[in-house]
């Protein structure tokens, strides 16, 4: 579950870059997994979801919203959930360093 805590209140200037997002255009099932969904199937989907975040305007503040909300689902900013929490354990070892 996303962590509302850690999103930014509703101050139109905040979720304003979405508009922009290049996945508005896409079918938003390519960038969720279904249960199950393995192998093949997933890396396809996958990697097709990471093209459309690779022409994105936006992919950067996508990213770092994914981030700093801790979504735990998706592609977002052209990572998987996995790539991102991956991302936050270096982070939080860097900070331990």
């Amino acid at each position: 579950m996303t962590v509302i805590s850690r999103l930014p209140g509703a101050i139109e200037e905040e979720w304003d870059w979405q508009f922009a997002g290049a996945c508005r255009a896409a079918d938003s099932q390519l960038f969720f997994h279904p249960a199950g969904e393995r192998g093949q199937a997933h890396e396809d989907r996958d990697r097709a979801a990471k093209a459309v975040c690779a022409r994105c305007p936006v992919r950067e503040r996508c990213l770092r919203h994914a981030l700093a909300a801790r979504e735990r689902y998706g592609v977002w900013g052209g990572y998987t959930e996995e790539e991102r929490r991956s991302m936050l354990r270096r982070r939080r070892r860097n900070r331990v360093r």
